[in-house]
């Protein structure tokens, strides 16, 4: 067994590396656990390597990428027990709990008094016809192979969905000197989100931000579709063509990749396989963990903070993660209640500043209906084990299921390797449209453990302690 820590924290992104470098400065013992060989998490990754060996990726990727810099500088520095490239496939338990983790091929545990959960977004899977297709993919991982390897689409491409991502992405390869060939943007919400509108002008930077990519995009000369209803990509074995309805007008345009994005959500199957409470948010569409102002969880020894705990960018992210290591610090002893309340401060601060954007830009692209629950019934929803919507429509209407879980008995749906992470949330807007029900009163899957693949000769090398041992006598 690992020694004890007082704080171990899952995700080394800016909520985690945040909260490492100020639980350490509080006299903490801390452990961060991340998948990836750098720290950075994903909007932060690759970018040390970057500043060293290219450099004029940075300015590619713009200033709040770069910024991720002095976060990552300060972490390094940090005394913590840092496991880079370690899978984390089980927590469990509430006081002294432990973790179970496997590291370059070989597995560990490690206790401690706190977990903190931070292992970002994901983004929001957008099932549409031929989405499967080879030559289709996700604005995020083209943005992850730009930060990691300096790697861009090559031959005709296309944007299609909305968000944030889609036209930084857009604008990111504009940069590079890699034009898109168009920007299909679904449907916005703009009269929902005008009365939240104060807000959004209120947060630092964020209108300047956005007019600039419009801007940048504009200059270009990149077609931009706005208000699209109707995607479909087409083609035998390769994407080859888009379909597009917009204006009640529908187009065609061909391509070699299509890049799709609506939205992100909390990266939750770790929160989720621990039984935490969660709440479903309407505006954003997606469920989340339900936790207090200082990013407590229902199981006391576990804390969350980041987009885990509900979209709240970068920024937001690193001051949710200081907030959650004063209370990791005030929990265990080694500050009071009160010293915590003071210290918290600045990092709460920042969290409001950041905070007031969201509602607007939640609002704003809030996805509609066919984008989350696919109105064609020959639409791919759960690619791992192949079931369509029409297969869970009929389910439900036919056989009465009631639930993704119960989907499980009847089509595997959510039972392959990505453990439900691709067609989760689909499938509980699917089952809740047919029941006609709120998706908080559908729920979603019963996740287990182990949440990443193991092997039955990983688990035959732990190192378990027998029970006598493990309950002191």
């Amino acid at each position: 067994m690992s020694p004890a820590f007082d704080l171990a924290i899952v995700g080394a992104g800016p909520a985690g590396m945040a909260a490492a470098c100020t639980a350490a400065g509080l006299g903490l013992s801390v452990a961060v656990l991340d998948e990836q060989p750098e720290p950075g998490g994903q909007i932060y990754r690759g970018v040390e390597r970057l500043a060293a060996t290219r450099p004029k990726q940075l300015e590619w990727l713009g200033p709040d990428y770069a910024a991720g810099l002095e976060l990552t500088r300060a972490f390094r520095k940090t005394r913590v027990e840092y496991f880079d490239g370690a899978q984390v496939w089980q927590v469990e338990g509430a006081s002294e709990a432990r973790l179970f983790y496997k590291r370059r091929g070989a597995v560990g545990i490690l206790t401690a008094k706190k977990f903190l959960i931070a292992p970002g977004a994901m983004e929001r899977p957008m099932p549409v016809p031929g989405w499967t297709l080879p030559g289709v993919m996700t604005c995020g991982s083209v943005q992850t192979m730009l930060k990691a390897n300096g790697l861009a689409p090559k031959g005709r491409f296309i944007l299609a969905g909305c968000g944030p991502l889609l036209l930084l992405l857009a604008a990111q390869l504009v940069r590079a000197g890699i034009k898109p060939a168009a920007i299909l943007e679904t449907q916005i919400n703009r009269w929902a989100a005008l009365p939240r509108l104060p807000g959004f002008l209120a947060a630092p930077g964020y209108l300047g931000k956005g007019l600039g990519l419009l801007r940048e995009l504009k200059t270009a000369g990149i077609p931009y579709h706005k208000g699209v209803t109707r995607l479909a990509i087409k083609g035998d074995s390769q994407a080859r063509e888009i379909e597009y309805t917009c204006g009640g007008t529908t187009r065609t345009e061909p391509l070699d990749l299509a890049l799709l994005h609506q939205g992100v959500v909390p990266n939750g199957n770790l929160a989720w396989s621990m039984r935490l409470e969660h709440e479903w948010d309407d505006v954003q569409r997606t469920f989340r963990p339900v936790l207090d102002a200082w990013g407590r969880s229902s199981n006391a020894a576990v804390l969350i903070a980041g987009d885990a705990g509900g979209i709240i960018g970068a920024k937001g992210a690193e001051a949710m993660g200081r907030i959650a290591a004063f209370a990791a610090a005030a929990d265990t002893g080694k500050i009071s209640s009160g010293d915590a309340n003071a210290r918290a401060n600045n990092a709460r601060s920042v969290l409001a500043q950041h905070s007031g954007a969201r509602p607007f830009l939640d609002a704003l692209y809030r996805p509609q209906q066919q984008w989350v629950a696919p109105p064609d019934d020959d639409t791919m929803v759960c690619r791992c084990e192949e079931v369509r919507a029409g297969e869970i429509r009929r389910l439900v209407t036919e056989q009465q299921c009631p639930g993704p879980n119960q989907m499980k008995s009847f089509v595997r749906c959510g039972m392959g390797a990505c453990q439900g992470r691709l067609c989760g949330l689909t499938t509980v807007e699917i089952i809740a449209e047919c029941r006609g029900l709120p998706v908080k009163d559908i729920g979603y899957y019963r996740i287990r453990s182990p949440i990443k693949p193991i092997t039955v000769g990983d688990l035959a090398t732990l190192d378990v302690p027998k029970r006598e041992e493990a309950v002191g006598l």
